[in-house]
């Protein structure tokens, strides 16, 4: 089965695969490529798969995702995810997702703060224009 990984800025990974397992709110699941049509939500964890065929095929490979949703239908499976890095070590990836994930988390608060701010703002000034009136 084909699987792909994207996240809003790339495509992190779409290659063959002989098995999947990730994790959605209820637990871990796996799939094969005989699994039927399957939709979920993924949480924030480690996807596994199997390559198919070439110099790795047998050795698990890991993508690191951040919350998103996986779809399959038919033989292909699309994983839209917000954030996602791939790897074969364990310890780097764990290193790599809580660098990145840690500071997309703080940009995403300091976004959240700054657009708190402009409304705030917007607001002060709506009552500034409505103390004008005729």
């Amino acid at each position: 089965m084909r699987l792909e990984v994207i996240t809003p800025e790339t495509v992190c990974l779409d290659r063959e695969v002989r098995r999947i397992v990730a994790e959605a709110p209820d637990g871990y699941f796996g799939m094969l490529p005989n699994h039927g049509d399957f939709l979920t939500e993924l949480v924030p964890g480690i996807l596994i798969y199997e390559p198919a065929g070439g110099g790795d095929a047998g050795e698990d490979r890991f993508v690191a995702v951040q919350s998103g949703t996986l779809v399959k239908c038919g033989a292909h499976v699309r994983v839209a995810v917000r954030s996602a890095i791939e790897g074969d070590d364990l310890a780097w990836l764990r290193e790599r997702v809580e660098t990145e994930f840690r500071q997309h988390d703080e940009d995403e608060r300091a976004a959240r703060a700054a657009l708190a701010r402009l409304e705030a703002s917007m607001i002060r000034r709506f009552r500034d224009l409505e103390g004008m009136g005729p």
